[in-house]
């Protein structure tokens, strides 16, 4: 008596899903690297991409910038936090549709600042300042609140704490759906940003 043949496994599609290493601070140069990369395997046919990320945060608006790609490239996108996302990156993060932290994963938060260099103020400068920091709060705060269950006050009072949470913190507060390891399957394509 012949035996069968046995049942063929489904086909590996590389298409996907692939994975996207971002370990950086948020700046203009990391944040082109990052969208050029995002739109690139977009572009590839990728229907998953997996934002592996680790960042110290940095520059809002380039942060802002990535979290508003991601939120508009026709694939899916999970973040997953593999060390550190820190102020700016916890938007970043918010971008995936699907999120999770490693057990280890931190998250911290503060209110937005500036950075200055021997200048002279005057009060017009200074209310100038002083508005931008309440706008860029604002945003942040709006996406914070839309992609998490964390209220304005809540977010108001993380902003002004500046302290760093950990993955029971994420998942409690909505920011992550879960905390588990990366787990990267056999063959798949990793992207690294670094450099």
């Amino acid at each position: 008596m012949a035996t069968p043949d046995p049942v063929p496994s489904p086909a590996f599609d590389p298409l996907e899903r692939v994975y996207l290493l971002f370990q950086s601070a948020v700046n203009q140069q990391s944040c082109e690297r990052v969208c050029t990369a995002m739109a690139t395997l977009a572009n590839q046919g990728y229907r998953e991409i997996y934002l592996l990320l680790s960042t110290p945060g940095g520059a809002v608006s380039n942060g802002i910038a990535i979290y508003n790609l991601m939120r508009g490239l026709p694939c899916k996108f999970v973040t997953h936090n593999i060390g550190n996302v820190d102020s700016i990156g916890n938007v970043i993060f918010l971008g995936g549709e699907e999120r999770y932290t490693c057990a280890y994963g931190t998250f911290m938060f503060h209110g937005v600042g500036f950075d200055m260099q021997a200048m002279r103020f005057e009060e017009k400068n200074l209310k100038q300042m002083l508005d931008g920091i309440k706008n860029e709060h604002v945003r942040i705060g709006d996406i914070m609140r839309e992609r998490s269950h964390l209220d304005s006050r809540y977010i108001a009072k993380l902003f002004l704490e500046a302290r760093t949470k950990d993955a029971d913190f994420a998942v409690e507060k909505g920011l992550a759906h879960g905390i588990r390891e990366v787990q990267i399957e056999p063959g798949r394509q990793i992207v690294s940003l670094a450099g």
